[in-house]
């Protein structure tokens, strides 16, 4: 089994900045893809950047540009989040996601929850005002 464990978040005051760590362990795998998403209570998971290895595509939330930074390693099937100039609407629950290379080959990044297979149990992030 392929589990996928965030690391990262915290309380945070807002204009602050937190980096997200995600790594796999278990059974080995390769990815095309990794992302990460968040889920806000009440609301539903969305996307928040995501990562093609194959020519370093990047996806990107309107609401996280220029302040958010996605970065991995393929060969580690790791994911991190750089996260600047943080809002309180930030805040939430946090996860990343892998999407095994064995789905073949994709010509976008993927952005949906369904596209990707391996989750993390997730890490919270709140920023205060």
């Amino acid at each position: 089994q392929v589990q996928l464990v965030e690391s990262g978040g915290g309380l945070v005051q807002a204009g602050g900045s937190l980096r997200l760590s995600c790594a796999a362990s278990g059974r080995a795998f390769s990815s095309n893809a990794m992302g990460w998403f968040r889920q806000a209570p009440g609301k539903e998971r969305e996307i928040v950047a995501a990562s093609r290895w194959s020519g370093g595509s990047t996806y990107y939330a309107d609401s996280v540009k220029g302040r958010f930074t996605i970065s991995g390693d393929n060969a580690k099937n790791t994911v991190y989040l750089q996260m600047n100039s943080l809002k309180p609407e930030d805040t939430a629950v946090y996860y990343c996601a892998a999407r095994p290379g064995v789905r073949g080959i994709i010509m976008y990044t993927p952005s949906r929850p369904r596209d990707y297979d391996y989750w993390g149990q997730g890490t919270q992030v709140t920023v205060s005002s």
